[in-house]
């Protein structure tokens, strides 16, 4: 057994993320594994780029209410203790509501291909089913 040093928080960058985003590290996998574990903390209305990872990835919902959606699917709302799976390759989003913080753990096992911001059509003003 070993133990492993913390690493700092990051910011996320604006090439990745709408708003204010920060990334905990919390493991990254020894070779051959690419694993990686991150808490991710999301201020209102802030929220990922689409993107997709080789080996999917799930989402563990800690605290605070989020939002996800894949490429023409409804979006999800998020609650604590809620956990999501994308599928390896289906481009998807997530982040905070627009009224509420949201963490999460994200799990991958593989890269992560990034693309387009999400327009503002494509981000709900409001929580997914309408409340606020």
């Amino acid at each position: 057994m070993q133990r492993r040093s913390v690493q700092p928080t990051t910011k996320g960058p604006a090439e990745r993320f709408t708003g204010q985003v920060w990334v905990d590290p919390l493991v990254q996998g020894e070779p051959p594994s690419k694993l990686v574990i991150a808490a991710v903390h999301f201020t209102p209305g802030a929220h990922t780029a689409w993107h997709s990872h080789e080996g999917g990835q799930f989402l563990y919902v800690t605290e605070g209410f989020g939002l996800a959606q894949s490429r023409g699917q409804e979006v999800l709302e998020l609650r604590p203790g809620d956990v999501v799976h994308t599928p390896d390759g289906e481009e998807h989003w997530h982040g905070a509501r627009p009224d509420h913080f949201v963490t999460h753990l994200s799990i991958t096992e593989g890269t992560t291909n990034w693309a387009a911001h999400l327009t503002d059509a494509e981000y709900p003003a409001r929580g997914a089913s309408g409340d606020s």
